[in-house]
């Protein structure tokens, strides 16, 4: 399977969303308790749903393809030293959107990526609240699917039009973006947690989703896939494509994702 001349992850896609799925099950388990939100150490129940859910993926992962090393947010601390060898490994976020997750909110995710030599071969985004699910693989499209239907494609919005529809962090928001969009005008903007902003994008229902602020590589790796599937891009502020496992820091550079390729975004910073 680690074969380079015969490796497609498109046939594994069937596989990481079922794993996705039963992450989110651990995590609702969780969720749809009496937990205490003001408890914060190692018990604390935030913490349950997390290391259930990484668990879980990393079981599934390891069972599916025990010889692509696994990085979740659970097991971040491997050294570049050993990282920097990999050209294929599996990099995931077993809850995306701690923040919404407390605020029982519902927009939180799994998210799932393949990546190989930096790039992203393949992405699943799980929605555990609404039993969602957002997939792609290089070169096999975009895909949107709710429990027990069947999957549809998504494309993005390829020419923003007026006023310009802006996704944003519902938990995290700051001067710099609020001077973003003052310089970009006319537009209307739609708070959302987690990688669902990508997701958006993804599905035609915003055009851009600038973020200037911190974020980790696998925040935004499972939901790039869908978004580049989809025809849309994620950048970096220089407007070339976030790349993965390139150096020691796991934190992202800010960047864009959006549908409208033809549009330089980096021009209202």
């Amino acid at each position: 399977m680690t074969d380079n001349n015969t490796f497609n992850p498109c046939t594994l896609l069937d596989d990481i969303k079922r794993i996705a799925i039963e992450a989110g099950e651990r995590i609702l388990e969780v969720y749809e308790s009496e937990f205490a939100i003001e408890h914060k150490d190692d018990k604390s129940p935030l913490t349950a749903a997390d290391l259930a859910a990484h668990k879980a993926i990393v079981a599934g992962l390891t069972a599916l393809t025990p010889q692509i090393p696994v990085l979740s947010e659970e097991s971040a601390k491997i050294p570049f030293s050993v990282r920097s060898s990999w050209t294929r490994y599996w990099l995931v976020d077993p809850l995306d959107g701690t923040k919404e997750f407390i605020k029982r909110n519902g927009e939180f995710t799994v998210n799932i990526a393949l990546i190989d030599n930096g790039r992203v071969d393949l992405g699943v985004v799980y929605v555990p609240v609404t039993r969602l699910s957002y997939f792609a693989c290089a070169g096999g499209g975009a895909f949107k699917q709710a429990a027990g239907q069947a999957a549809t494609p998504i494309h993005v919005t390829a020419s923003a039009g007026l006023p310009v529809r802006v996704v944003g962090s519902r938990s995290h928001s700051g001067e710099s973006l609020l001077r973003y969009l003052d310089k970009l005008g006319a537009h209307e903007m739609v708070s959302m947690g987690s990688s669902l902003k990508f997701c958006l994008v993804a599905e035609g229902k915003a055009d851009v989703y600038p973020r200037l602020g911190l974020t980790s590589e696998w925040d935004t790796a499972a939901a790039q896939c869908v978004v580049e599937a989809a025809g849309g891009r994620v950048t970096g502020l220089d407007m070339q494509p976030l790349r993965y496992n390139t150096k020691d820091s796991l934190l992202n550079p800010h960047f864009f994702v959006f549908g409208d390729v033809a549009r330089d975004w980096s021009q209202y910073l």
